[in-house]
Formats: C-alpha cells, sequence, structure tokens
C-alpha cells in the first residue's frame, strides 16, 4: 500500500518566492522516487485540487531547451497553482519513460526527419511508456479522489479515472510554440490526441 513517506516545504518557481511542500512516497508500484509539490489550498484539504502531472524533462525543466515545451509548461503550473493552490506531481519517466540517454538518441533521428514518436519507433520503443498509474497511487496517498486535471494529454485523464480518481474538469495548458518545437506540437497533437491549437500559439520566441 501506498503512503507519506516524508514531507518538507521548499521555497520554489523561478524567483523562489512561492512555496511548496514537497512529498515523498513509501510503496510506489515502479519503486521510483516521484514527488509531490503541494501548494497553498490543497494542503488544506481544498475539496478538488488543481492538479498537474508532469514528467521529468532534464532538458525543459532544468536546462530550459526549446526542443520542447515541458519547461514552460513547469513553470506554468508552478505560477498557477501558487496563486489557486494545487498538486503538482513530478514523475521520474524521462523521455515518455525512454530514459535520458534513449532521448537523446531519439532528438538525433528527429533531427534527419522522423517526429518524436517515429524515433521512438525506430529505437525500437512504443510511441509512451510512461505509466500514469503512478500518479493515481500518490493521490490515494494524500487522501484526493477527485481532481481538476491540468493537462492536454487524454490519455492522462483515461489513465488516472481506470484507477479510481475523478476527474472533474480537464484545464489544458498554454501552447508553447517556438521555431524549434512546432514539429513536436504538431506530431502531438497528431498522433496522440493531445489538445493543442497551434492556432493560438504563445510564440515565445521567434
Amino acid at each position: 500500500m501506498v503512503s507519506v513517506r516524508n514531507s518538507v516545504v521548499i521555497p520554489v518557481g523561478e524567483k523562489q518566492t512561492h512555496e511548496a511542500k514537497f512529498v515523498s512516497f513509501h510503496g510506489l508500484s515502479d519503486g521510483k522516487e516521484h514527488i509531490a509539490l503541494v501548494f497553498k489550498e490543497a494542503d488544506s484539504g481544498q475539496a478538488v485540487p488543481l492538479v498537474r502531472l508532469h514528467s521529468e524533462c532534464l532538458t525543459g525543466d532544468v536546462f530550459h531547451s526549446a526542443r520542447c515545451d515541458c519547461g514552460q509548461q513547469l513553470d506554468e503550473a508552478i505560477e498557477l497553482m501558487a496563486q489557486k493552490g494545487g498538486i503538482l506531481l513530478y514523475l521520474r519517466q524521462e523521455g515518455r519513460g525512454i530514459g535520458l540517454y534513449n532521448k537523446l538518441d531519439a532528438y538525433s533521428l528527429q533531427d534527419t526527419g522522423l517526429n518524436t514518436f517515429e524515433a521512438n519507433n525506430a529505437l525500437g520503443f512504443e510511441n509512451d511508456l510512461r505509466d500514469f498509474s503512478i500518479a493515481a497511487q500518490m493521490l490515494q496517498a494524500l487522501g484526493v479522489t477527485e481532481i481538476d486535471l491540468l493537462t492536454n494529454n487524454p490519455e492522462k485523464v483515461a489513465t488516472i479515472e481506470q484507477h479510481n480518481v475523478k476527474v472533474r474538469r480537464q484545464q489544458t495548458t498554454g501552447v508553447f510554440y517556438n521555431r524549434h518545437n512546432g514539429h513536436y506540437l504538431a506530431a502531438k497533437a497528431e498522433v496522440a490526441k493531445h489538445h493543442i491549437d497551434l492556432r493560438r500559439q504563445n510564440k515565445l520566441a521567434s
């Protein structure tokens, strides 16, 4: 059975002006060190918290890579939840679950014209190896059974609901388009059916 292991409050955000309670867990089924960041009202028992399932992306989250939108989505979630409360589940599933080195290999293949899914397939992987049932385990350990989910990905909604957490409402993220990630965003929309409207781009770079 999954349970809370420990928690500690840490200043977060680009200017370290927000606070989140970082929660670790015992008993997660994949044995990895996933964490939950609990903001504001959610820490006080917010009835239906806003939740973001964010998969680790070293290149985007830490080094601000322009080849994806992960870093911008992470920043957006932190700012939104710092204002309104919520729970950010940071899942250690780099590169759609294929790992960092394989993701970099996939980037090399994308430079030859393959999209992100075709590159993963060429390396012998399925389109997406992430396991979002882990997020349901984390939420249940936190006593959360109903959420508003901040995502463009219909697979996250489906998996969470299959594991006994109700999604009351899906809230889409911003569309963080730049000249380096347009092909990537289009593939997510066309292949994985993410709710991304490239006609309403937030052009962060030209």
